[in-house]
């Protein structure tokens, strides 16, 4: 796989390894220390996947997510966080990151989950998923409510947007949701699921014909709303 990555690590050791093992694998990487020349060269230029350390001196990752989503919208990240510190999993989740890893992690690790993001950017397939008054553009990755705003989704969002809308009316546990999407179900990964239903339900309150319930202790239906 072949990309432009924007790496901001503010431990030189670590970031020198992981631009070098990137690089190994294909990847264009610019290497910087802080949010300031991470938002300078991000004015400049364009990269296909930016990796942010969460824990950056000046201002945080989060902080300097927000600053580029504003010059960038496009733009992807994914964040690198401490280990077991979910609240940064969470809170970068809510900001739109398509993925993290928590440290220390594994390079091979790092560059699968890279690949995955990747690699579903460049789908080309033109198709979409119309049920009642949703639309899901899968090629572009978007959806549109009630014939109002197309909102962009980052690659998680949109396979468990994709998933509840393919199982109408079908009670999904938790852990079919999980395994069925990422393959894993652990503690971490639910929490996520939960962000991103959240998103979706907000988004369907402008919908006037389906609505995401939540079924206690099992998981969750998506139904049609039938007057």
């Amino acid at each position: 796989m072949e990309g432009k990555i924007l790496l901001i690590e503010d431990d030189a050791d670590l970031g020198v390894e992981v631009q070098w093992y990137l690089e190994r694998s294909g990847f264009h990487v610019q290497l910087v220390d802080d949010g300031d020349k991470a938002l300078m060269l991000s004015k400049k230029q364009n990269f296909d996947l930016l990796l942010v350390d969460v824990q950056l001196p000046s201002f945080d990752g989060f902080e300097l997510v927000k600053r580029i989503k504003v010059l960038k919208p496009e733009f992807r990240f994914l964040f690198l966080t401490a280990r077991n510190a979910k609240e940064s999993c969470i809170a970068g989740l809510k900001l739109g990151a398509e993925d993290y890893v928590t440290k220390p992690f594994d390079t091979e690790e790092l560059l699968w989950r890279m690949n995955n993001i990747l690699a579903r950017g460049k789908e080309k397939k033109i198709e979409e998923l119309k049920i009642a008054d949703v639309v899901l553009y899968c090629s572009a990755m978007e959806v549109r409510v009630n014939g109002g705003k197309t909102l962009r989704l980052t690659a998680r969002e949109f396979e468990v947007w994709k998933y509840l809308l393919q199982n109408l009316d079908r009670v999904l546990t938790r852990e079919e949701i999980l395994n069925k999407l990422w393959g894993e179900s652990d503690y971490f990964m639910g929490r996520s699921l939960d962000v991103f239903i959240s998103r979706i339900r907000k988004v369907l309150l402008n919908s006037n014909q389906l609505k995401i319930e939540t079924i206690y202790k099992v998981g969750f239906i998506t139904r049609l709303i039938r007057n």
